[in-house]
């Protein structure tokens, strides 16, 4: 179990672009960095385009106001200059920039935590993947959703053939907050429906991502074959991204899967629903009950498994922080992929690479292999929803 001891010599100097005031994520950020005061200090950021109300964010979250900067580019730079300088940046920024900020931050000696999409092509990947590695840095990707301990606690069930063989994926992310149109809508949903500034996709990066990662997690050996995207665009403006979009999927081997994503789910306040099927027994969670894991053994009454419980797998307990009598929620999550992203950064600087080869967490690969689902996701909608095989 996690109590915030350290785990780490000391905490990382960190720093945020984006994620001031108005931005959705910000706050869910520092929840996840700062909730183990052991991990991370926050000494710097460039938290909004308008610089005065950027500044006065900062201050009020307890930076040091001459160390809040107009832009990423200043943060850098002044930040090279000291003593106690930055050592790590999160980039809460829109898609489009997230390329050029975390190709800077290498460039400059930090170590990157990105939002996802990472970048808009698998091509842009390989490039900070090579850079990186030439850096001796690491970039890690906020699949903030992946540290809840019951997803790990799948993983091991897989792992140790509790399920069977795996016959069929069956994963959902919907919620309803844009089912109207986007007249007087914010800024925050105007940037995700321009392919200018969100990249070819919509929900499909937006938050599609985040539980094609998840089921990677729990069942990293399936590997895709090929698959078929339909997507929709219901509110006609947003073409040509969707707001709504399934997937079906051909693994290697044999098993099938099923992908559901909907910004306009209406009524629908979010909801991410997760089923595993094997040959001999399956597995559901949601985040909508985010302390109890469905099991299933084919023949046998089903059982409700808890967080935190003595009977669950190492791998689950390990990511657990509330205990079986209290509920493990978004925080927590962030908290632990923070966590863990920390102390890949710190064995990295210190050449561990024993530790590394060993070390989960969400990396340049994790966020590579997102970005190669949405182009051939994106590959086959456009060919009027056919089956392509998966490049």
């Amino acid at each position: 179990m996690l109590n915030g001891e350290k785990s780490i010599e000391r905490p990382l100097r960190w720093g945020m672009v984006g994620g001031g005031r108005t931005g959705q994520v910000g706050y869910k950020h520092r929840t996840g960095a700062l909730r183990d005061n052991t991990a991370y200090k926050l000494v710097c950021g460039a938290f909004d385009l308008d610089v005065a109300r950027g500044r006065d964010f900062g201050v009020n979250i307890g930076v040091d106001g001459e160390r809040c900067y107009a832009d990423y580019k200043e943060l850098i730079a002044k930040e090279a200059q000291r003593e106690d300088g930055v050592e790590v940046v999160s980039i809460a920024t829109p898609n489009f920039t997230h390329f050029e900020i975390t190709k800077a931050c290498l460039e400059a000696g930090l170590h990157v935590i990105c939002e996802k999409p990472l970048f808009f092509t698998v091509r842009e990947c390989n490039e900070i993947a090579a850079l990186a590695e030439s850096k001796g840095l690491i970039v890690g990707v906020t699949y903030g959703f992946s540290g809840h301990p019951l997803l790990h606690q799948m993983a091991a069930m897989v792992k140790k053939g509790m399920l069977g063989d795996i016959r069929m994926v069956d994963i959902q992310y919907s919620h309803g907050f844009n089912a109207g149109d986007d007249v007087g809508a914010p800024d925050a949903v105007k940037w995700r429906t321009n392919p200018a500034t969100s990249g070819p996709t919509f929900v499909l990066g937006d938050i599609g991502t985040h539980i094609y990662y998840m089921a990677t997690l729990v069942c990293p050996e399936l590997k895709i074959e090929k698959l078929l995207c339909d997507r929709q665009s219901f509110i006609k403006t947003r073409a040509p991204l969707e707001d709504n979009a399934y997937v079906l999927t051909h693994y290697e081997g044999g098993a099938v899967g099923r992908l559901w994503v909907s910004s306009v789910n209406a009524g629908n306040m979010g909801s991410q629903r997760f089923r595993f099927i094997g040959s001999k027994a399956s597995v559901e969670w949601s985040d909508s009950h985010p302390d109890q894991l469905i099991y299933e053994v084919q023949g046998q009454p089903n059982m409700t498994m808890h967080h935190g419980m003595p009977y669950l797998e190492a791998e689950s307990l390990n990511a657990d922080r509330m205990g079986g009598l209290h509920t493990e929620g978004l925080g927590d999550s962030w908290a632990n992929i923070y966590l863990w992203i920390a102390q890949a950064i710190d064995a990295k600087n210190r050449g561990d690479d024993a530790f590394l080869a060993t070390h989960h967490y969400p990396g340049i690969k994790a966020g590579t292999e997102g970005v190669r689902w949405l182009e051939n996701c994106v590959r086959s909608a456009d060919a009027g929803s056919q089956w392509v095989n998966f490049e």
